[in-house]
């Protein structure tokens, strides 16, 4: 056979990825028009072939691969080490480092003087943070009782909300528990692994919510026994923009539905230098929450009190059938 005489941009040693967000086709086959981007007017070209006018096509990925034939590079190819493209991770959005590139950018701005960066595993490594993920998922015939069964529809706007009509018997938390407890604690910080575009979305376990059963597909991130700062500040950093956007590099879609594994132990966030920093930028958080806390609290003990509610605030409710079940037992 003849040899085969390798194009001028091939080479051994890297492998160019294109994380182009466009290939020129809907989702339904058919040709993605190019659109201005202030007017939403389509754009429109010359046929090279007829000379007519014709609509422009949406086509990122093949500009890329033009600019490779060339021997250029655009702001969606990078050049990758062959080595570390490997089989869990030829995804090729994951190999997009713009985001980490801002991150970069901007923690060297006057803004984060008194910073430094370090990824999740870092901190999870060195003890400054804790991570773990949900207890379980149980069985719908099994959601019955009277433990609220958190899933991670649940976690939304902030908040982990409770929804008084999902629960499981105690038995079946403890098991998915492996104990008497959760184990969970309050102001712990939430966040879905695996679901759709809330994930990274951060949410707050209140106080009087910490006796929950957490799905498997939800992270749970707290303070460590070496950090210098409280949830708040981790709250605050998880959610800075620079921090939010890193997410997009490390989920995969699926078919149905977007996955992160443990990727998400590469996002980077700002660590401050002093403790007195740390509870300096996050004291708006922390105000917030700790006077809805106490808000929730007050009204949760009024409505234990009174008993003639119908409005589910932490345990403030229990189950109408579980408690007529244990009545005439």
């Amino acid at each position: 056979m003849p040899a085969i005489n390798a194009p001028s941009w091939f080479s051994e040693e890297t492998v160019t990825v294109s994380t182009a967000p466009t290939c020129g086709l809907t989702k339904g086959g058919r040709l993605l028009p190019l659109l201005n981007p202030r007017t939403g007017a389509r754009v429109m070209t010359t046929d090279p072939d007829t000379g007519q006018s014709v609509t422009a096509i949406n086509d990122i990925l093949l500009s890329d691969a033009l600019a490779l034939q060339r021997g250029e590079r655009t702001s969606t190819m990078r050049d990758i080490p062959a080595s570390k493209v490997l089989p869990r991770t030829r995804v090729p959005v994951y190999y997009d480092r713009r985001y980490h590139e801002h991150f970069i950018s901007e923690m060297q701005t006057e803004r984060f003087q008194g910073f430094r960066s370090a990824t999740l595993a870092e901190l999870a490594e060195s003890g400054v943070i804790s991570i773990r993920g949900g207890h379980g998922s149980p069985s719908s015939g099994q959601r019955i009782g009277n433990v609220p069964y958190i899933k991670v529809s649940d976690l939304r706007a902030g908040f982990v909300n409770i929804n008084p009509t999902n629960r499981v018997p105690r038995s079946i938390a403890e098991a998915f528990w492996k104990g008497p407890s959760s184990q969970l604690q309050a102001f712990d910080i939430l966040c879905p692994e695996r679901t759709s575009k809330n994930i990274g979305d951060f949410c707050v376990l209140m106080p009087g919510q910490e006796q929950l059963l957490l799905t498997k597909e939800i992270i749970v991130i707290r303070p460590g026994a070496r950090a210098d700062f409280d949830s708040f500040y981790l709250l605050w950093a998880m959610t800075l923009k620079i921090v939010r956007e890193q997410w997009k590099r490390v989920i995969f879609m699926q078919t149905n539905r977007e996955d992160v594994g443990d990727r998400f132990r590469e996002i980077e966030i700002p660590v401050p230098n002093d403790p007195e920093t740390a509870a300096s930028v996050s004291q708006q958080f922390r105000s917030y929450y700790q006077t809805v806390a106490k808000a929730r609290t007050n009204l949760g003990q009024y409505l234990a009190d009174s008993g003639d509610h119908h409005f589910f605030v932490s345990d403030s409710e229990g189950d109408i059938e579980t408690q007529e079940e244990e009545e005439s037992a």
